[in-house]
């Protein structure tokens, strides 16, 4: 009998990321991603047994990204073990506090949650309705970003703001992440052997979206992202916390105007902006052992930050049994790491500078030494929690 699958999207607004997973098998038997949708240069890329093939489909849009896609999977042979379809949703605001099979109504809640996150959830909502329409049969389920740090306390996630604000336009921190929080979580328990019902962790999910979370006895108590992605950490191109008196002050001095300060904390700043080179951890790596006074002012300024947080969610745990890396720059950035825990040293966190070193491309495990809390890297499966959650929901046994 052949393998149940699921198929897991996360829909950009240019792009379309997929991985048909074997229902309780971590790695996909198939990933990919199209990209460039609607460009000349569209295409897709498909992942399997170790290879890559593309495909181009000039000017194609996500529809026919998803048809390429759902005949790729037809021509292996796999598409009537499909059993289901998962959703990546960034933003579920309140609605959501666990994944959900999509019907109309929580369709129409994702898109009531749109002004929330408008560069994602209309995305979202597209990967929807073009799966329903290439496989009207099958059953689809939203996984959200936000819903694990919905069990974040209201001292969390209120902002000092009127109260009205919040009562009538929902302004609060949501977080997100959540997907890769929780699965980390749960990894990091038992690979330490913690005990499920009293326990406290730190999170940094490090990329070029970044954010860092408190997790006390399994569930999230708070995290550095907030209404939006643009609070907390610094990220690859966005600011993360910065004085809001601030922003009058570069409106007035440079004459931007709303829509030019969103730019400039989104598009222009984080990791960029500090380094005026560039927003990826491994060129500023590189450039920094050059001598190369930018890239070594922003890997600073992201440890720092970090550090900082880190350190500040811990006061929102009982104790600290382990800060744990992981993202790309978490899984990667050996020299970002060790910069990090050398500044929590407060913490008794002692790290192993060689097994340090060991924990990239893939490698992950326990970093520290010592009898402090532990600090480790664990490689985060976002995809195969989604697929979990589909599989879970849609009633789909292996």
């Amino acid at each position: 009998m052949s393998q149940s699958l699921i198929l897991v999207i996360n829909c950009g607004s240019s792009s379309l990321k997929f991985g048909l997973f074997p229902v309780g098998a971590e790695e996909p038997t198939l990933s990919g991603l199209a990209e460039c949708l609607g460009d000349a240069d569209s295409r897709v890329i498909f992942k399997a047994d170790g290879k890559k093939e593309t495909l181009a489909i000039a000017g194609g849009a996500h529809d026919q990204a998803l048809e390429a896609v759902i005949e790729h999977i037809r021509a292996r042979g796999e598409l009537d073990s499909v059993l289901a379809i998962g959703h990546r949703v960034v933003h579920g605001g309140e609605h959501f506090h666990a994944s959900a099979l999509i019907t109309p109504e929580v369709e129409a809640a994702i898109e009531a949650c749109a002004a929330l996150a408008p560069l994602h959830n209309p995305a979202h909502l597209l990967g929807i309705r073009v799966s329903r329409a290439c496989l009207p049969s099958l059953p689809q389920v939203a996984v959200f970003d936000t819903a694990f740090h919905q069990t974040m306390p209201r001292a969390a996630y209120l902002y000092a703001l009127p109260m009205k604000l919040y009562r009538d336009h929902g302004v609060r921190r949501y977080g997100a992440h959540g997907t890769s929080h929780r699965f980390v979580a749960a990894a990091a328990v038992a690979e330490l052997g913690l005990d499920a019902a009293n326990h406290g962790i730190v999170i940094a999910h490090l990329g070029n979206g970044a954010s860092a979370a408190a997790i006390k006895n399994g569930e999230s108590v708070d995290t550095t992202m907030g209404m939006t992605p643009l609070e907390g950490l610094v990220m690859g191109t966005r600011s993360g916390d910065v004085d809001p008196g601030s922003l009058v002050y570069i409106g007035d001095k440079l004459g931007l105007d709303l829509a030019g300060i969103d730019k400039l904390l989104n598009k222009e700043s984080g990791l960029l902006g500090l380094s005026e080179l560039s927003n990826d951890c491994r060129t500023l790596e590189e450039a920094a052992a050059e001598g190369h006074e930018g890239a070594m002012v922003a890997l600073d300024v992201f440890a720092h930050r970090l550090a900082r947080h880190i350190g500040g969610l811990a006061t929102s745990l009982d104790r600290l049994d382990a800060v744990v890396f992981t993202g790309g720059i978490g899984e990667n950035s050996n020299k970002l790491r060790a910069m990090t825990l050398a500044k929590l040293a407060t913490f008794g966190i002692e790290v192993d500078a060689d097994a340090n070193d060991r924990c990239i491309r893939g490698k992950a495990g326990v970093i520290s030494r010592g009898n402090g809390p532990k600090a480790m890297v664990i490689n985060t499966n976002e995809e195969f929690m989604i697929a979990c959650d589909t599989a879970l929901l849609a009633g789909i046994t292996a």
